[in-house]
């Protein structure tokens, strides 16, 4: 790789100004529309505003109107549900890049950060977002799967989009997707498949908000991924591991050149051309060398955890962690990050790069401490080792393979004082359900096999018997259903009299295997969707 450029310090007077209104006006047209969605200020006919509609008011849970908007999501989501599944896979971007130019290509109305990955993908996107936010930008954030409901996919300023946002920005589209799917299917091709359609809504309700930065997190993969249709600011590649292999290869360095499709050369079309970056966090060496050669390929500038940027210092604190990282502006000390386990403290470097990088920090250049430390600050990350209850400890994560649980493990190991630990686990067909086992056995005592009500879930006697062969017959349980599940390990780790003086200390419940079994926990314990 001689003779390549990592990232270096970028001259602020070259192509790293925020568009002006006037700017961006030029960019999208004279009315300011996307296919005739405003994109947010006086209507169409109304320069002086004076007609412009306030966002509709939340409804209150359980009064009429709530409960006719949630009806009509659960209409959109029945029909979304016809669709392929987003864990269907073509290698092809026709079909949303069809549906978005007839939109007016929304998803290039704001500056892009595209994170890939296979693991810590969503919770660098969720960083990102929350960084942006400290430094005073209206954000749009697009994350899958969701844990709970459809409409965590699309969140405005860090919260997701209300249930009737979410139905009407589906039915404002729907004539659009419909013509994409008749001209698809009469070339013999699928309809556009759940995932392309919500990913179409999200770019959407952001250039309709509008926004000033989008975070977006690729589904499966990265070059034929239905979010590649954006020109990213500063592409984001999280750790690299083996899943969806089905898909994306058997290989770390197969899987890595389909993660890598999202670093692209810089758009020679853009009112202010900048170069294009690459974040990537840690690597094994086969995926690195191929993530680092496309950023040759496509002249985009590099930068790396653990060369350009790091985790200088990491110490456990209450809630979380504190730590020391050293971003492409300097150090920046003193930064709590309410997550626990080493991989986040990596990823808060990784995601603090990405920001850096987007506004061209670099030496002698950083971004205000006190507002990235507010950002850190205001992290939240359901499902990813949240605890949802203290008495005794449940924990529940999302980890759902290999190098996940390994991840898992470790922080559990190094966050956590147990004596007695018990796992819950539901998985999917399809999942590396071995490696996840054989990660997590060392810090668990025993576990309770079971499943969840997705029709992709692996039978709760195929997931015990492969537990078998981990934990041995004796300390592994099965229960047919994840709140009876939870009931027995809770059981199995000595739960007290709630009315005794009992000692709960160092017991534990762990519930994970999927993002659909992090999502169903936190739903038993009564969270809401975030």
């Amino acid at each position: 790789m001689a003779g390549h450029r990592w990232l270096e310090p970028h001259d602020p007077d070259e192509g790293w100004d925020t568009p002006t209104e006037e700017d961006v006006a030029e960019m999208l047209g004279e009315e300011g529309l996307v296919s005739g969605v405003s994109l947010g200020g006086p209507l169409p006919g109304d320069e002086d505003g004076e007609d412009h509609q306030e966002p509709r008011p939340i409804p209150e849970v359980g009064s009429p109107e709530w409960q006719a908007d949630t009806a009509e999501l659960a209409a959109v989501e029945e029909e979304l549900a016809t669709r392929w599944p987003e864990t269907r896979l073509e290698p092809s971007l026709d079909r949303i890049a069809e549906l978005t130019g007839v939109l007016g290509d929304p998803q290039h109305a704001y500056p892009v950060v595209h994170v890939a990955g296979t693991n810590g993908k969503t919770s660098v996107t969720r960083m990102v977002d929350a960084l942006f936010r400290a430094l005073h930008q209206r954000t749009g954030r697009n994350t899958s799967p969701h844990l709970q409901t459809v409409t965590e996919r699309i969140a405005l300023d860090g919260e997701p989009v209300t249930a009737r946002l979410f139905v009407d920005t589906y039915r404002e589209l729907q004539p659009y997707l419909e013509l994409v799917d008749q001209r698809s299917e009469s070339g013999g091709g699928p309809r556009m498949s759940y995932f392309e359609v919500i990913t179409a809504m999200a770019f959407a309700a952001f250039a309709d908000a509008p926004v000033d930065v989008a975070v977006v997190e690729t589904g499966m993969g990265g070059t034929w991924d239905a979010t590649n249709v954006v020109r990213p600011a500063v592409a984001v590649v999280t750790p690299i591991g083996l899943d969806h292999t089905d898909y994306l290869g058997d290989d770390l360095a197969t899987i890595a050149g389909e993660k890598a499709g999202i670093i692209q050369p810089g758009a020679e079309d853009e009112l202010l051309p900048r170069d294009p970056i690459a974040v990537i966090g840690r690597q094994e060496p086969e995926a690195m060398e191929v993530l680092v050669r496309r950023a040759v390929e496509v002249g985009a500038v590099v930068a790396r955890l653990g060369s350009e940027f790091d985790v200088v210092e990491r110490r456990l604190a209450v809630g979380g962690q504190q730590l020391t990282l050293r971003g492409l502006g300097g150090e920046y000390p003193e930064v709590f990050l309410p997550l626990f386990g080493e991989h986040q403290a990596e990823n808060a470097a990784t995601a603090l790069a990405a920001v850096e990088a987007f506004f061209g920090a670099g030496p002698d250049r950083s971004l205000d401490p006190e507002l990235i430390r507010a950002g850190f600050a205001a992290v939240d990350n359901p499902g990813r080792l949240e605890r949802l209850s203290s008495s005794p400890t449940v924990l529940v994560d999302a980890a759902h393979n290999g190098h996940g649980g390994r991840a898992l493990a470790e922080a559990v190991t190094s966050e956590f004082d147990f004596k007695r630990l018990v796992a819950v686990v539901a998985m999917l067909d399809g999942k590396d359900a071995d490696a996840f086992l054989a990660a997590l056995e060392p810090v668990v005592d025993e576990v309770v096999i079971t499943r969840t009500g997705s029709p992709r879930a692996m039978a709760p006697g195929d997931l015990a018997r492969i537990a078998e062969d981990r934990f041995t017959a004796q300390r592994v349980h099965v229960v047919d259903t994840l709140p009876d599940a939870i009931s027995a390990a809770l059981d199995l780790v000595g739960v007290p009299d709630p009315t005794a003086d009992d000692d709960v200390s160092g017991v534990g419940v762990l519930v994970t295997g999927s993002v659909l079994t992090a999502g169903a926990a936190r739903s038993l314990f009564g969270k809401d969707a975030q």
